[in-house]
């Protein structure tokens, strides 16, 4: 496989590591949007959120919670920005689910949300809430 995510969990890639465990690892963007910034990924390979098993995702996600409280504190940043992206359409550039835990200021002069806040059509609006609701798989 040529991820370079599976690279970096196989030691065959460098990276700066602040949590490496038995699921999970996270390291150091080296392409850091501000100071701080970290990439936190499960070890078994996923593509995006669809595809990593729930248990997984759970300890994905409690790796996510400690890395943003620690990064928070250590930075004594004002904010944390957790961002996850799936698809190309969203954005996602490496295909292997990770989550960017991104340390923010005010005026940082950061904008992860580039998008215009407008009102929507509430007819639509339901009509979508209702498809979506239709799809969902009840949990077990």
């Amino acid at each position: 496989m040529d991820c370079i995510f599976c690279k970096i969990i196989a030691g065959e890639i460098p990276a700066v590591k602040v949590l490496d465990e038995e699921l999970v690892i996270a390291f150091m963007d080296i392409n850091p949007s501000s100071k701080g910034h970290m990439l936190v990924v499960p070890k078994n390979h996923a593509e995006n959120i669809f595809e990593i098993p729930e248990s997984d995702l759970a300890t994905l996600t409690k790796a996510v919670k400690k890395c943003a409280g620690a990064v928070k504190d250590a930075l004594r940043a004002e904010g944390v920005t957790i961002l996850q992206l799936n698809g190309k359409a969203s954005d996602q550039i490496v295909p292997h689910l990770h989550v960017h835990v991104i340390p923010r200021w005010e005026n940082d002069g950061l904008s992860v949300s580039t998008w215009e806040m407008k009102p929507g059509d509430m007819e639509e609006i339901q009509e979508i809430a209702l498809k979506v609701k239709e799809n969902i798989t009840p949990s077990s």
